[in-house]
């Protein structure tokens, strides 16, 4: 019985915290709102926003550098995307020349991140979150489908977006 009693008393302290955890999130998350932050961010609370509107559209042929962790990819890559799809990948170091031989069919747009963003609000998934540039153009996200999971995490970095000329 008396170890009943310490299931329930455990059980309640975490879900305390995870409340707790929740509002100071909410709260932070305000706050950065306040400050016109260029973030839009999702949390564990059941309430999440989508992500935030922005006026920047992709080109249809642009370059950029991709930074990213990941389960099914990590490292540095310099992207060329064609007509919306990548055409060229080329890593930026050893270990991510490596990777872009062996899993350059992983390599995302610009939009197919943006898509995962979204699909991941949709899904209430445990953290969705961007950072724009002042011209709406993503420049990192993060996403983690389950907060108890170790292995669902992604973390996307983008760098030096070149539309493409003429």
């Amino acid at each position: 019985m008396t170890a009943g009693r310490s299931r329930a008393h455990t059980h309640t302290r975490v879900r305390a915290r995870r409340t707790s955890a929740a509002g100071l999130l909410l709260v932070l998350a305000a706050a950065t709102a306040a400050c016109g932050s260029t973030r839009a961010t999702t949390t564990t609370a059941n309430t999440k926003p989508p992500r935030a509107k922005t006026s920047w559209r992709e080109a249809a042929s642009y370059s950029y550098t991709l930074r990213a962790e990941s389960q099914v990819l990590a490292g540095e890559f310099r992207v060329r995307v064609e007509h919306g799809r990548v055409t060229e990948v080329t890593g930026l170091d050893e270990d991510s020349r490596r990777q872009a031989q062996e899993v350059s069919a992983q390599v995302p747009t610009i939009a197919h991140l943006l898509d995962r963003l979204d699909r991941a609000v949709a899904e209430h998934a445990a953290t969705a979150e961007a950072r724009y540039a002042p011209d709406g153009r993503p420049l990192h996200i993060w996403l983690d489908w389950d907060a108890n999971a170790v292995d669902d995490e992604a973390e996307y970095g983008i760098d030096a977006y070149r539309p493409a000329s003429g």
